[in-house]
C-alpha cells in the first residue's frame, strides 16, 4: 500500500515520518515544497504518475493566521489551488485523499461543540482559503476524508507549546488569553487516526464513510490553560498571567470558542481518543 504524503517538513507531515516505521504494510513516501509544490497541477501529476498512491495526505497547507491577511494570494494558492489540484490527480489516479482542515472554518460564536454539519463562517484569510479548499475538493473528487483540527502542536515544527517553552528560558512573565476555548491536538494523534483511516481501507465505492470529520483531542480549555499545563508537566515556574484577547490585538481574529464534537469519528472508526492533557504528558 502506497501512501503519499505531502507537506513533510510540517509538525503533521514530520510526526507521519515519527510514526511511519511501526507500519510495515504501508510503504509510505514523503514529499516537501521541494520535490512537490501542490500550487502546479503538472507537478502534482508527475509525483502521482511515479508512484501511483492508493491514498495521499494532504498535510500541506498555508498555516500563518496572521500573515495570511496580508498574503490572500499566497494563502489562496496553497490552501485551495494546491487542494483542488490534489483532488484532480487523485480522482485520475483512483487515490483516497485525506485532507486536513481547521476549527478556523467557523467563526467561534456558538457556545456548544462544533458539529461538521455546522454552517462554517470564517472570519479571516486563512479559515476562508481553508474553507474554499475543502469546497474544491468536495465538488472534484468523492473519495475524500476531510479531517478539521484545531490547535495543533507536537516536538516538531513551530507551535504554540515550543513557543511557551522558549518564552520561558528567555523571560520571567508571560501572559497569555484566557477567553478563547479549544482544544490542543497532539500532531503525532493526528496522525495516528489518519493511518488509521488508512488501514480500514474505505476504497470500496460504496462505503458510505468518506466525507467531514472532526478530530482534535479530548476536552477543552483556554489558551492560559494550555501554557499553565505545559509549564507544570515541565516544572518551569514562571509568572504566567492571564489577559483577555483585547489585550492581544492581531490582524486575523480568532475564534472564542471552536471545541470540535468528535462523535462522528469515534462511531465511524471505533476510535478511542485520549484527553488533551493526557497526550501533552506523553511528549514531555
Amino acid at each position: 500500500m502506497v501512501v503519499l504524503v505531502t507537506g513533510s517538513s510540517g509538525q503533521l507531515g514530520q510526526s507521519l515520518q515519527f510514526i511511519a516505521p511501526n507500519y510495515p504494510q504501508i510503504d509510505f513516501v514523503f514529499c516537501d515544497t521541494k520535490n512537490l509544490d501542490i500550487t502546479s497541477l503538472e507537478n502534482c501529476e508527475t509525483i502521482f504518475s511515479n508512484y501511483k498512491p492508493d491514498f495521499c495526505i494532504n498535510a500541506a497547507a498555508y498555516t500563518a493566521v496572521d500573515k495570511a491577511e496580508s498574503e490572500p494570494k499566497k494563502a489562496f494558492a496553497i490552501n485551495v489551488i494546491g487542494a483542488k489540484n490534489l483532488a484532480e490527480v487523485s480522482k485520475k489516479f483512483d487515490t483516497v485523499l485525506l485532507h486536513i482542515s481547521t476549527d478556523f472554518v467557523f467563526d467561534g460564536n456558538k457556545k456548544t461543540p462544533y458539529l461538521e454539519q455546522d454552517l462554517p463562517n470564517p472570519t479571516g484569510v486563512y479559515g476562508q482559503t481553508k474553507l474554499d479548499g475543502e469546497k474544491a475538493i468536495q465538488q472534484v473528487w468523492e473519495k475524500h476524508f476531510i479531517i478539521r483540527t484545531s490547535w495543533v502542536y507536537s516536538q516538531f515544527g513551530n507551535n504554540f507549546m515550543k513557543t511557551m517553552l522558549r518564552l520561558a528560558s528567555e523571560r520571567d512573565t508571560i501572559s497569555v488569553v484566557n477567553d478563547q476555548i479549544g482544544t490542543p491536538t497532539n500532531a503525532v494523534d493526528l496522525a495516528e487516526i489518519l493511518v488509521k483511516i488508512i488501514l480500514t481501507d474505505n476504497r470500496q465505492p460504496t462505503t458510505d464513510n468518506f466525507g467531514i470529520y472532526n478530530f482534535s483531542n479530548e476536552g477543552q480549555c483556554s489558551w492560559y490553560d494550555f501554557a499553565k499545563k505545559i509549564f507544570e508537566i515541565n516544572s518551569i515556574s514562571i509568572n504566567l498571567l492571564p489577559i483577555p484577547t483585547t489585550s492581544f490585538p492581531t490582524p486575523a481574529k480568532r475564534p472564542s470558542f471552536s471545541v470540535l464534537d468528535k462523535s462522528k469519528i469515534k462511531a465511524a472508526f471505533n476510535l478511542s481518543i485520549k484527553s488533551w492533557e493526557t497526550s501533552l504528558e506523553s511528549i514531555k
